[in-house]
């Protein structure tokens, strides 16, 4: 299946237009790409005229020179037809912003778009979604422009049967600086679903990390689904719904999907390298990692920290993620010991966390940092910084990539969220050691970079 001409369009026709309603979905899209994307973009509406002199066709074979993709937002009952009237004008994809199929109970009108489809041949996503994010070319989500953060372009893909956790995840991802490749809202997904999107992905040059919101499989399509995860070269991050009795049947009046038997689906994914998210936040801290650091196999970790009860917080997660944290021999903490400032040589805890105290400074942090990474029983560093304490620097996080690029081993850090510690955050980012805005958060970034099966 070619899904280039819906996630790299030259061309885009957004059909259903309206002239009465500035607010309707079709004028949303319109005027958020006019202009806008690389994609150049026609309006359609039977009653043809001009929006700002440029004009509004009455039907998608009027368009001279063709298109790449139809970006459908019309009556529901009206979309089996104009998927084949697409096909005979040489569209090439279709996306389906349209709601009102089985979700609200019409299968035979869903039933009807796909046989269109499949006669044609043409790729549809949807019906029933938000859309299609994919910059540089086009952006369909139906979403005032004004109305959304802007994401930042990055290595990361994105499918989601839900439109709105699609839209939190990418809020979230972007608050965390971490930037998408693209995103895919799949609805229904009445043609083309997240198997399709995986393979698609797999093979996109732009994207590293592939995240997956999923209510249920389509019937039969779990199995390609593990078959694609057990020899993926990329890392896949799933968050799943549908887990409970409640969840399922929410799922299945959102998208008429089948949730199955959640049991099924975590053994069955739980064999094919995908990493599973508990939650949204543990979802964005995994492909937060996993875009910096990519996937390798490990499970040591060393916990570094200005705070005992932070690294009992960071110890108590890694014994329930499976990490381990190797205690270092007393003839090693002693020649550590030796490195650190006067202040806190003799109170520092050396064993694993590694407890530099709130007397610390920046040069501790890089003679632990240092020590940790270059030992053989350590896969990882978790650096747990608290930028309040008074001799720690801004220039901490920079000096800190440093020794981590030499190493070639993740690092990753907690580091609270707030305005006035921004420049200590941006000291680590843009240097490649991702941050977390709990200490759980970088426990489970430690995790994902370092027990996601590595290359496969």
């Amino acid at each position: 299946m070619d899904l280039d001409p819906i996630l790299r369009p030259r061309s885009l026709a957004v059909v259903g237009y309206s002239h009465s309603n500035p607010f309707h979905p079709a004028n949303v899209i319109y005027h958020k790409n006019h202009l806008r994307y690389d994609a150049r973009c026609f309006a359609v509406n039977p009653r043809g005229g001009e929006v700002y002199g440029e004009t509004v066709y009455p039907r998608i074979g009027d368009i001279p020179g063709g298109v790449d993709q139809a970006v459908l937002v019309v009556r529901s009952d009206l979309v089996p037809g104009l998927v084949r009237e697409c096909a005979e004008a040489g569209v090439r994809g279709l996306v389906v912003i349209s709601g009102g199929f089985a979700e609200t109970g019409r299968t035979e009108l869903q039933a009807a778009l796909t046989t269109a489809a499949h006669d044609t041949g043409l790729p549809v996503i949807g019906p029933n979604c938000l859309g299609v994010y994919a910059p540089p070319m086009c952006d369909s989500f139906f979403l005032p422009y004004e109305r959304l953060v802007e994401p930042r372009a990055g290595n990361v893909a994105l499918v989601s049967q839900s439109g709105g956790i699609l839209v939190d995840l990418i809020i979230k991802l972007t608050q965390e600086r971490v930037g998408l490749s693209s995103a895919v809202s799949i609805g229904n997904k009445a043609v083309v679903d997240e198997v399709d999107l995986l393979e698609y992905f797999l093979a996109d040059e732009q994207t590293q990390v592939i995240g997956i919101y999923l209510e249920g499989f389509s019937r039969g399509r779990g199995r390609r689904f593990v078959e694609l995860a057990r020899s993926a070269a990329k890392p896949i991050v799933a968050l799943k719904a549908g887990k409970t009795p409640g969840g399922s049947r929410a799922v299945s009046s959102h998208t008429a999907s089948l949730a199955g038997d959640y049991r099924v689906f975590r053994d069955l994914v739980g064999t094919s390298g995908v990493l599973e998210a508990r939650d949204d936040a543990e979802f964005v801290a995994y492909c937060e990692a996993l875009s910096v650091h990519g996937a390798r196999e490990g499970g040591r970790v060393a916990i570094v920290t200005a705070s005992g009860g932070h690294g009992a917080v960071a110890s108590d997660g890694c014994f329930v993620s499976g990490l381990e944290l190797p205690v270092f021999p007393a003839a090693d903490q002693e020649a550590l010991r030796a490195d650190l400032s006067p202040s806190i040589r003799s109170i520092a805890s050396l064993a694993n966390p590694i407890d530099l105290t709130g007397s610390a400074i920046d040069s501790d942090v890089y003679a632990v940092t240092r020590f940790a990474l270059e030992r053989d029983d350590v896969d990882a560093a978790i650096l747990l910084l608290m930028p309040y304490l008074p001799a720690l620097t801004a220039d901490v996080g920079a000096r800190v990539a440093q020794i981590a690029r030499y190493s070639g081993k993740p690092v990753v850090a907690y580091v609270p969220h707030v305005d006035k510690y921004g420049i200590f955050i941006e000291g680590f980012e843009f240097n490649g050691i991702p941050v977390s805005q709990s200490v759980e958060g970088a426990v489970q970034m430690a995790r994902a970079s370092i027990q996601s099966g590595g290359p496969r």
